[in-house]
């Protein structure tokens, strides 16, 4: 689907149509439905009207949002305390951080800034560099359908060195999407004599980008082993009852969880 969106020449439609598909949009749409049915069928119309309240509910609940990402996404573990030293002893390696968004203007600093979700993935990164010695690269352009400026890699180094005081040896500032993450990352690492990439981003979107990853080696003729550095997981728990109750934590996990599954199908 997604070298569809490419040849085409829509891939900037990708975000939009996306959120077409994510709650709470389906769910309208099915109440939408059920209020011209009570017309005619009132025993279909209310069904649907009470399946869409029902689907509304539960899509802001963290029972939701736990159980589809165990379902959906099942996001690998993270590395060990033994994984992480041998990475120390690692040839030929290097840690590349994936950006996940940016804003393009933070008012009190008066410039541009990545987000939350891309600065938790850059500590993480900077943290494994320190801990095991291993060259850092940060890949991660302007999305699709963004307005223009800095790049999220471009934003990063700045970041890196002026917060972290630890600077990306390589930044890859082109890439829209996951796909190109890889596409544009690769080439330009195997260039540097790199032939195993420790990859870092949060786990619910580890599965799709090592597979993005391990597609662009294989499309690219670029060997490189790929070694997940997933973080940013809470990990399982024990429901309560205010896990079914509706919450802004609820909604983005569900949100998250759906999103990394089209994804994934679309082999975005």
């Amino acid at each position: 689907m997604n070298e569809v969106f490419v040849m085409l020449g829509i891939e900037s439609w990708k975000p939009h149509l996306t959120a077409l598909l994510l709650p709470p949009v389906p769910f309208v749409l099915m109440m939408l439905l059920g209020g011209r049915l009570m017309y005619k069928r009132r025993l279909y119309g209310w069904s649907l009207l009470l399946l869409a309240a029902l689907g509304t509910w539960l899509m802001t609940t963290a029972a939701a949002g736990q159980a589809l990402t165990n379902m959906l996404v099942m996001p690998p573990r993270v590395l060990s305390p033994s994984e992480i030293g041998d990475l120390k002893k690692a040839q030929k390696t290097a840690i590349v951080v994936l950006g996940g968004g940016r804003k393009q203007l933070s008012p009190e600093y008066g410039i541009s800034n990545l987000n939350a979700r891309s600065v938790e993935r850059l500590r993480y990164g900077i943290w494994l560099s320190r801990e095991t010695g291993l060259p850092l690269a940060f890949s991660g352009g302007v999305g699709h359908g963004a307005d223009p400026g800095p790049s999220e890699a471009e934003i990063a180094a700045r970041i890196a060195e002026r917060e972290f005081g630890r600077p990306l040896k390589w930044t890859e500032t082109q890439s829209r999407d996951t796909n190109e993450n890889a596409m544009r990352t690769l080439p330009m690492l195997k260039e540097q004599g790199i032939e195993r990439v420790v990859l870092v981003t949060h786990g619910n979107h580890m599965r799709r980008a090592a597979a993005a990853f391990e597609r662009a080696s294989e499309r690219l003729s670029v060997p490189m082993q790929i070694t997940p550095a997933p973080m940013g997981g809470e990990g399982a728990h024990r429901l309560d009852l205010g896990d079914w109750l509706p919450s802004r934590s609820g909604y983005e996990a569900v949100c998250i969880a759906l999103h990394e599954w089209l994804g994934r199908i679309a082999g975005a």
